[in-house]
């Protein structure tokens, strides 16, 4: 998989190796902002890899339950009439059924998110269980294939080959064929970019897939899997305590530390085959 051109900048840089310093540059991978409206309104701001805008749009929007089918999306475009560098840092999002804005509007917090923690702790786990159903598909993985997923994934990674500096998330069968991959400088926002290109191809709930994530677990991305249907959710650090009660709660197979041959199961380990 090649780059996009929007998700790397070149940086001049100085390399000291062996005590000596040399002038060169270098790809960084690239942080910008990305403001999603709602019928032209401002309805929040995220820091991401720009790339995949309307599929991390429709993603966030799944989180922040204003989405939940194919269905509910009318438009996600660019607004192209905003000023000559500001139009790709915007995107204005139409829903089919606009009589749900005056609420949506009341009911939504100040979402202004920073690309390393998402919106931690927002949502206590009662309030998320309340608005979705415990998943209880049989969806089975075999350990053998859910440890070459970490592999697989750190392949299809091609802007962190070229940066060094991107998270990932991967969405793969049992039997460990990918399905989509995303790259940003956010963990969460990856996941959105994958949930979020399901959710306009109409593929929601992904109840036959396991989700691979780079870094650590935390509670907002088991509640963007459990959003999404998926019932085996793996990554290669470590999940937070908050992330397995949730998991536990929620009927989410967690693994964390998948490394090598070995990793850990945190909740409903039947899903997994040793």
């Amino acid at each position: 998989m090649e780059p996009s051109s929007q998700a790397t900048r070149s940086v001049a840089v100085i390399r000291v190796r062996g005590g000596g310093q040399s002038s060169a540059s270098d790809n960084a991978a690239a942080e910008e902002p990305l403001e999603i409206r709602l019928h032209r309104r401002p309805f929040a701001v995220l820091m991401r890899t720009p790339g995949e805008d309307r599929e991390l749009a429709a993603g966030f929007l799944l989180s922040e339950r204003v989405m939940r089918h194919a269905d509910d999306v009318g438009a996600i475009r660019h607004c192209t009439e905003e000023r000559e560098g500001a139009a790709d840092n915007v995107v204005d999002v139409t829903l089919a059924d606009p009589s749900r804005l005056d609420d949506i509007f009341a009911n939504r917090r100040n979402v202004v998110a920073n690309s390393a923690c998402g919106f931690c702790g927002k949502v206590s786990i009662d309030s998320l269980a309340s608005d979705a159903d415990p998943i209880s598909v049989n969806t089975r993985v075999s350990a053998s294939s859910l440890t070459a997923l970490a592999g697989r994934l750190r392949r299809s990674q091609a802007v962190f080959e070229e940066t060094g500096g991107l998270h990932a998330a991967g969405l793969f069968s049992p039997d460990g064929d990918l399905i989509g991959l995303a790259e940003d400088v956010g963990r969460h926002n990856a996941v959105d970019k994958v949930v979020g290109r399901m959710l306009i191809s109409d593929a929601l709930p992904l109840s036959g897939t396991v989700l691979f994530v780079s870094g650590r677990t935390s509670f907002e991305i088991v509640q963007k899997a459990v959003y999404a249907g998926v019932p085996i959710l793996a990554s290669v650090s470590a999940p937070s305590s908050l992330a397995i009660e949730l998991a536990t709660r929620m009927g989410v197979t967690l693994a964390g530390f998948v490394r090598g041959d070995s990793f850990n199961i945190y909740s409903h380990a039947r899903r997994i085959q040793t």
